[in-house]
């Protein structure tokens, strides 16, 4: 029997994948570190795992083959594809890399497919044998087997490792990596169920269908019965999800790579495939996009209308929208407040009202986006609300409720309880939270800005006489905050239209 391996705590499990990072520092951009990183971490796991897992077979009967079979179960490793064949290689070591990766996906197609990504290894002038030996050196000092590094810390240091690089990427960093803390609140107000089908489609590295899983674990279900899916434009990035997934203990799981608006990858009986869950954090704005097709739209994702070129934020809305199953479906869609008041998109968003899909309208303070200081919404929607909630949407103004350290925003655990408390009450809470009838949305056009409905609270009439001067600022800032986001909206409107009529470079 083999002695089992030390086990590293988080701090030094967290230690030594950032300290991989720092062989790099210098030649090759930080931003790209990941496409590095992440494969060589994966590799090992995967070959440790392996090791330990033909070990304990061995150990237990003896029979090589046996043993062999048992290791290849949870995924196979082809001869000369394992770490130590990697770490063997004298020469050509970006060759003995890519050579590995290739075969290990070849031989696990449905699960690994890709995932290994596509950075140039075989490129010696950036990263010359010695680097990736280094590198090799630095991951062969600890064994990450399930023994020494169980899944969920596994999982956290890998969570952890996209954070920092995330950091290092500037604004490119939204696509990559979404507040963690107001992904979790998402989660929770949607709750996941074991068994149920959740899906994203915009995944980027997989943050929100594994804050799905932690919910469903924390509330006790089976989450081996969860199906999670995602889809995601950024190949690299997919693959990341691809083995962020894997690095949790994930069994069933389908990350596709590709544009979920021209080309979705989910389909079933030739139409759009339904989940019960769908969480989301959609590129904002986007100009460049095919509107023309989407005029015509094979899958009816243009049930609302088609979009304005400027912004496809109401093309996402629509496809999660058609995404969702007709009886279980709901859905959580992190949004920049334009998409609640744009003119241009009024009509799309009265069809939505009348449709009694929406049932909550979030909003929250600024920061909350990488590298932006403009305030965040969470759209909510339901197929089959309670009959209670039923031609009535729930606004929450939790602007406040945010804390703010080192330049970044979050959600202190206090601030969630608040929200989800008034979210599940769905009830009236003056300055905070306000039930309005469908009719009444109607009347103010389906304009959705919160300021409108949520008030301040004050002890004077409706003009403000009898506030004291804290009361009187308060209703200032209201009005102050939605004269600006609709500024913000005018000033987006603008950069696009400026946008579509200038030449292509």
């Amino acid at each position: 029997m083999s002695a089992l391996p030390e086990h590293l705590s988080q701090q030094e499990l967290e230690s030594h994948l950032m300290g991989a990072a720092t062989l790099l520092r210098g030649l090759i951009d930080a931003g790209d570190n990941k496409q590095y990183i992440f494969p060589l971490l994966f590799l090992k796991r995967l070959s440790d795992v392996w090791d330990e897992e033909h070990q304990t077979a061995l150990d237990e009967t003896k029979d090589a083959s046996y043993a062999k079979a048992t290791a290849d179960d949870r995924f196979a490793i082809p001869d000369g594809a394992h770490w130590t064949d990697v770490r063997s290689a004298s020469r050509d070591v970006g060759r003995a890399l890519l050579n590995a990766f290739r075969a290990i996906e070849a031989a696990n197609p449905e699960r690994l497919s890709g995932v290994f990504g596509n950075a140039s290894w075989t490129d010696k002038a950036q990263l010359p044998d010695e680097t990736l030996k280094n590198l090799i050196e630095h991951f062969s000092r600890h064994t990450l087997s399930l023994a020494a590094v169980p899944e969920d810390e596994l999982g956290n240091g890998y969570e952890y490792l996209i954070k920092q690089f995330a950091d290092d990427s500037g604004h490119t960093a939204q696509e990559f990596y979404t507040n963690r803390t107001l992904v979790h609140l998402m989660t929770q107000m949607l709750e996941p169920q074991a068994g149920e089908r959740i899906y994203d489609p915009t995944v980027g590295t997989g943050g929100m269908l594994i804050s799905s899983l932690a919910e469903v674990k924390r509330r006790g279900g089976d989450t081996r019965t969860l199906a999670l899916y995602g889809q995601e434009l950024i190949h690299i990035t997919a693959a990341i999800a691809r083995m962020n997934l894997v690095l949790h203990g994930v069994e069933d799981f389908e990350i596709a790579a590709g544009n979920t608006l021209s080309n979705p990858a989910f389909i079933e009986r030739d139409r759009l495939r339904t989940f019960d869950v769908v969480l989301a954090n959609p590129p904002y704005s986007i100009k460049k996009w095919n509107r023309e097709a989407w005029q015509s739209d094979p899958w009816g994702r243009n049930f609302l209308g088609t979009p304005p070129q400027g912004r496809a934020d109401y093309a996402f809305f629509q496809h999660i929208l058609k995404s969702l199953d007709p009886k279980t479906g709901r859905c959580a869609i992190l949004f920049p407040h334009g998409v609640l008041f744009r003119n241009e998109e009024a009509e799309m968003r009265r069809k939505l009202v009348e449709s009694d899909l929406l049932e909550c309208v979030l909003g929250l303070g600024p920061n909350l986006f990488y590298n932006s200081p403009m305030e965040a919404c969470v759209v909510i929607c339901r197929t089959r609300k309670p009959t209670d909630r039923k031609w009535k949407v729930l606004f929450i103004d939790a602007v406040h409720e945010v804390a703010r350290e080192r330049a970044q925003s979050f959600l202190k655990p206090v601030h969630q309880q608040r929200i989800l408390e008034a979210y599940r009450a769905f009830a009236d809470d003056p300055g905070f939270a306000k039930v309005a009838t469908i009719a009444e949305v109607l009347q103010k056009d389906g304009n959705l800005s919160i300021p409108r409905y949520v008030r301040p609270v004050g002890n004077g009439d409706s003009n403000g006489n009898g506030q004291d001067l804290k009361q009187a600022w308060v209703a200032f800032d209201a009005s102050g905050r939605e004269f600006w986001l609709q500024m913000d909206a005018l000033v987006d409107m603008l950069d696009g239209a400026v946008a579509e009529e200038a030449p292509d470079a």
